[in-house]
Formats: structure tokens, C-alpha cells, sequence
């Protein structure tokens, strides 16, 4: 790698809008294009569109069932 390439910020899409952005301290919004786009995608967040794959998390009435079956486990 020459020294030009090494010293070109890097240059990443933004997640919302998909628009070329580049990775730089003077951008506030970063990984985002401007407020907007990084607000849109709180938003999904906040409304669950977004969602991390996997398992859904227990409810806390699963929790408690599943202490007390340890308990009496161990009492036994």
C-alpha cells in the first residue's frame, strides 16, 4: 500500500440512506450521513424494526418459575 492510499479517510455507506460517506472526525454523524439518517435509525431501533437475530429474551415470570425449580433441586 503507497502512502496515498494510506492516508485517504475511509469511505463507508451510510446505514440509512446508503450514501458515501466519509470516516472522519469532523463528522459528527458517523457512521451516518447527517442527523437525520442517524435519528431514522434510532427510531427503528426505539419501534423494533431493527432486532438483533436471535432467541427472544425470557420474561420475568420464566425467570421465576425457573428459580424455583432449581431451588426445589437443590432442596431435594
Amino acid at each position: 500500500m503507497n502512502q496515498e492510499q494510506s492516508s485517504r479517510p475511509l469511505e463507508v455507506a451510510c446505514p440509512q440512506c446508503h450514501a458515501k460517506v466519509l470516516w472522519i472526525e469532523e463528522n459528527l454523524y458517523r457512521p451516518f450521513c447527517s442527523k437525520r439518517c442517524k435519528l431514522l435509525d434510532l427510531g427503528a431501533w426505539a419501534d423494533e424494526s431493527h432486532r438483533i437475530a436471535g432467541e427472544s429474551a425470557m420474561d420475568e415470570t420464566d425467570i421465576d418459575e425457573m428459580i424455583l425449580r432449581a431451588e426445589r433441586g437443590q432442596q431435594e
